[in-house]
């Protein structure tokens, strides 16, 4: 909320909302109304932002502004506090280590699907990549959505392969002549897992 309201504006929950919308959707998900509204009360609570109530339209609205403390917090956070790894959750990945539970086509008809959506998303990053080029201000915000447009054409490529390399697979095990798939005993997943540890141990540092 704070990161949203750090342009120097002041907004309403509706605005921050559909700036969100706008921009982070591409790699950071998107709260709530009712989500942002709390955590709004919640900072200006804290005093890291202050509010008041506008009138000038045809229904009053609440804009909230970033006080000096709540800006000092959060470039003190930008600056110092640990950069996280991202955590990747990709349900149709997920699908993939499944495959042996899928019917005939589903998983097929899944990474289609999400090759699509990918290709979607690309163009929409690419779009509001062209309406920031002409405010220098944004110029930060457009570097994060070059590099969402980078990413989801990877990911459709990524995507493509998947299906590509599901074919030899599916060609593979139709060729070993067996109709279901058995994981191996535990004993052998725990032998792999010992010999990926030595594999580790014996690599340079």
């Amino acid at each position: 909320m704070l990161g949203m309201l750090s342009g120097g504006d002041e907004l309403s929950g509706y605005d921050v909302k559909k700036w969100i919308n706008w921009a982070l959707r591409f790699f950071y998900p998107s709260p709530a109304y009712s989500q942002i509204y709390s955590e709004l009360k919640r900072l200006e609570r804290l005093g890291l932002v202050s509010s008041r109530v506008d009138t000038g339209g045809a229904r009053s609205r609440r804009m909230y502004r970033i006080t000096p403390k709540g800006l000092s917090l959060l470039t003190r956070w930008a600056n110092e506090e640990t950069v996280e790894p991202p955590t990747l959750r990709h349900n149709p990945v997920l699908r993939v280590m499944l495959g042996h539970l899928m019917q005939p086509g589903r998983l097929r008809e899944i990474l289609v699907e999400h090759a699509a959506y990918a290709d979607r998303m690309r163009q929409a990053a690419a779009t509001e990549v062209r309406w920031t080029a002409d405010q220098p201000a944004w110029s930060y915000a457009r570097l994060a959505l070059e590099w969402s447009e980078r990413y989801y054409a990877a990911e459709h490529d990524l995507a493509m392969r998947l299906i590509k390399d599901l074919d030899e697979v599916e060609e593979r095990l139709a060729a070993s002549g067996r109709d279901n798939i058995e994981f191996p005993a535990r004993e052998y997943w725990y032998e792999v897992e010992r010999r990926i540890a030595a594999e580790g141990e014996d690599e340079p540092i």
